[in-house]
């Protein structure tokens, strides 16, 4: 029979720690304001999200625990993504009374799988509270499986490793013995990423409060800021220290952890790494040439205008600055391309990923090959390695089923009134978590605000479903999958 209880038991301790990190923006705003008109939502969210973690934990509590199955390890992932971000709606729904409970899911989900598109409008005149919290949440969702698998699953006695194959997180072999290993390996490299983020800009001259959020989404590409205007409120040095940290984020974190412990090599040999960079720097050229071509606009300004805002959209981060959507057809179509294809993997950037579009490209040439030669015997190899027939037909499925949600969620999109421009980059900006939006509807005041409720909830599941690597949600909806 198919036990729940290691799954309902690892959702309750979850949302009892999501609950007690809903004090911390709380007893920050009471420190900084005397008002602190956000605390008594964030003590009523964490109270309740607590007392419901405890009461699920509780009741769900055995001796004896063995390690969870693949079936558990993908049903558990699901409803973690699922559950944690309607908890973490309480805060804006209590703190925001003008936000719809649409609106509240929309943030919060947007915010945990690190999509950073908002409904949002006058971020500056938000609580701290509520800034700082939607910094918490692109970070906490950055690498929130690693937080799982190191602290909830060894304590209570269920194998980790299943749950990184379910989350769709590479650990590109299996360079430390335990998935708790791998997880604090991850979280001590992200925390250094981080804290280095943060005191780069605040040396770059950002208030404390926009050098915490940024950082925080930096490193996580979250793409979450305290203000409207992104990055265009900090033009100059910060816009290039901002594209280094996000390139930063979105290179492998078992990379850095090797590194870490003494080993650089991986890193500087790994061939998702090397085509990353070379792809990112060739797309900016690109739009830089573009952009000089077409218009008398000075060379540094438009080298740091598209350098930050190609590698934002490349790493899947959202940040902005300048107008990108005035820059014509061609800068539109290369975001496009590049927000497809995401950071490497095995980092918090989301879409296809580096390895995965690597991989695609070698079958189809290893295929154009076989047809040139139908004698010939097919040999696709990735870093001058054979790639098995499994691994190809896994990649298929999925670059399939990625290409194929983005064209049926957009013309869902289109049948409720959104127009084609609009509903295509919006399903791309949220199935890929990338937070950017263009098209009519987004251009009015930069966010999502304008949607229609239904469309909403389509961007919504179009957020999960691309933060969960598609393949955990449908593996969980198939009925064999409960019949089994």
């Amino acid at each position: 029979m198919f036990d729940l209880n290691p799954v309902s038991h690892v959702v309750g301790w979850m949302l009892m720690v999501f609950g007690g990190v809903m004090l911390v923006p709380a007893a920050v705003e009471i420190a900084s304001s005397a008002e602190a008109p956000s605390a008594p939502a964030f003590l009523t969210s964490a109270f309740v999200t607590f007392g419901v973690g405890g009461l699920i934990a509780l009741s769900t509590n055995t001796q004896q625990r063995a390690g969870l199955s693949i079936r558990q390890a993908f049903l558990m992932t699901v409803a973690v993504w699922f559950t944690l971000p309607l908890a973490c709606a309480l805060p804006f729904a209590l703190a925001l009374p003008a936000l719809s409970l649409t609106d509240a899911i929309f943030e919060s989900v947007s915010g945990i799988t690190t999509t950073g598109s908002t409904v949002i409008i006058g971020l500056e005149r938000l609580p701290i509270g509520i800034n700082l919290w939607r910094g918490m949440l692109n970070w906490l969702g950055g690498l929130g499986i690693a937080f799982v698998a190191m602290i909830f699953l060894p304590v209570l006695r269920i194998g980790g490793m299943q749950v990184f194959r379910a989350e769709g997180f590479d650990t590109l072999g299996k360079v430390l013995p335990r998935a708790s290993d791998i997880a604090g390996a991850l979280v001590r490299v992200y925390v250094i990423l981080t804290a280095a983020c943060i005191a780069v800009y605040l040396l770059l001259g950002m208030t404390p409060l926009d050098a915490v959020v940024n950082g925080a989404a930096t490193i996580a590409t979250g793409g979450f800021s305290s203000a409207d205007a992104s990055f265009g409120k900090y033009p100059g040095a910060a816009e290039y220290a901002g594209a280094l940290f996000m390139i930063l984020g979105s290179l492998p974190y078992i990379r850095y952890a090797q590194m870490l412990r003494g080993n650089p090599g991986p890193l500087l040999q790994d061939v998702q790494v090397r085509a990353f960079l070379v792809w990112v720097l060739g797309s900016v050229a690109m739009v830089v040439v573009w952009r000089l071509a077409v218009t008398d606009e000075a060379f540094e300004p438009v080298l740091r205008e598209t350098l930050f805002n190609m590698v934002s959209i490349f790493t899947g981060t959202g940040f902005f600055s300048g107008t990108f959507s005035t820059w014509g057809g061609f800068a539109l179509i290369a975001a496009f391309v590049v927000g497809m294809i995401g950071g490497c993997s095995s980092s918090s950037s989301g879409a296809l990923s580096v390895f995965r579009v690597q991989l695609m490209g070698a079958a189809i040439l290893g295929q154009l090959r076989q047809i040139a030669s139908p004698h010939r015997v097919p040999d696709v190899r990735y870093d001058g390695k054979r790639v098995d027939l499994a691994t190809l037909d896994t990649l298929v499925v999925y670059v399939a089923l990625y290409v194929l949600t983005i064209g049926v969620l957009s013309v869902a999109l289109t049948l409720i009134g959104v127009d084609m421009t609009s509903a295509v980059f919006g399903v791309w900006t949220s199935i890929g978590n990338i937070g950017y939006g263009f098209g009519p509807m987004v251009a009015a005041t930069g966010t999502f605000i304008e949607f229609p409720t239904a469309a909403k909830w389509i961007l919504i599941l179009a957020m999960l479903l691309g933060r969960l690597s598609l393949i955990a949600v449908f593996v969980v909806l198939m009925p064999r999958f409960w019949l089994r």
